[in-house]
This record gives C-alpha cells, sequence and structure tokens, in this order.
C-alpha cells in the first residue's frame, strides 16, 4: 500500500490537512473513492452499525448516499494525539421525501504508520430541519475554501 499522507505522528497543522481530505473525499459522495482511505480490516462504529473491512465500508457508504440525497458536509479538528486524531462534524441533506436534516456528531480515528484509517468510531444524531433554515449551500462536491467552517457558523 503506498502511504496516504500525511502520516502519524500528526501534528495539529497535519491533523488539520487530514481532515480537510477527508471532507472532501466524503463530499465527492463517492464510495469507491472514501473506501480507499481505511485499511482492509477497518473497524467502524456508525450508529447502530458496525462495518469491518474496506468491503463493508463501501457498501455502508453506498447505501448512505442513496439515502441521504443532496448530502453537504463540513468536518473540523478538534483534537489530536499522535495517531489518533478527533473530529466534530454537520452534515445536511434530505430524505425521497424532501425533508431536510443536519446531521451532527463526532468521530474518533485511528491510523497505521502509512496514515490509511484503521480504527473510525462515530456518534451521531439527525436533526429535522426546514428547507430554509440550511446554512451548507455550495454546489455539491468539495466545500469551497472561503466557506464558514462549523465555528464561523455558530454550530
Amino acid at each position: 500500500m503506498d502511504p496516504k499522507p500525511p502520516l502519524p505522528p500528526f501534528t495539529p497543522e497535519t491533523a488539520a490537512q487530514k481532515v480537510r481530505l477527508a471532507e472532501d473525499a466524503w463530499n465527492s459522495r463517492d464510495p469507491d473513492r472514501v473506501a480507499q482511505v481505511y485499511t482492509e480490516d477497518t473497524r467502524w462504529r456508525n450508529r447502530a452499525e458496525f462495518p469491518v473491512g474496506r468491503e463493508q465500508v463501501r457498501a455502508f457508504l453506498q447505501r448512505k448516499w442513496a439515502r441521504e440525497l443532496d448530502y453537504r458536509l463540513i468536518k473540523e479538528l478538534w483534537a489530536v494525539s499522535e495517531h489518533r486524531i478527533a473530529v466534530r462534524f454537520a452534515y445536511e441533506w434530505h430524505d425521497d421525501s424532501g425533508q431536510w436534516y443536519r446531521s451532527y456528531g463526532n468521530e474518533n480515528w485511528e491510523f497505521n504508520a502509512l496514515g490509511y484509517m484503521q480504527r473510525r468510531f462515530a456518534s451521531i444524531n439527525d436533526l429535522p430541519i426546514k428547507a430554509e433554515e440550511r446554512k451548507f449551500h455550495w454546489p455539491l462536491g468539495r466545500r469551497p475554501d472561503d466557506h464558514p467552517s462549523l465555528s464561523d457558523l455558530g454550530l
């Protein structure tokens, strides 16, 4: 496996880079692209699902983005320690009935020496919102560099 920089041990600066790379990948909504940053034997906890391995992660992401439409995500570094990163995030999406949600959460990540994520533990809450309450309005894909952060938005 080729290294996935930035590599541990992380500094606050390299951890912030890793967080932005993850945000960009997830905003692509491409399960194949996203799954490639995890180890073959990665272990996850995401709400009540516990995918193990890259293939289960890929299938999880396919289901997720088939259900969570017009998905837009912002991640923010919370803490860093050598090969671990803690992140807080929020994303907005709607279901097939048109109901919008803002999902809030925290993730704990652990990386191997090559920079692949081997563990991801996520805690997430969904808040139904009205379309006019949305805060994430950029075109689908990567969040523009000048878009406000979670902290800037008061989230």
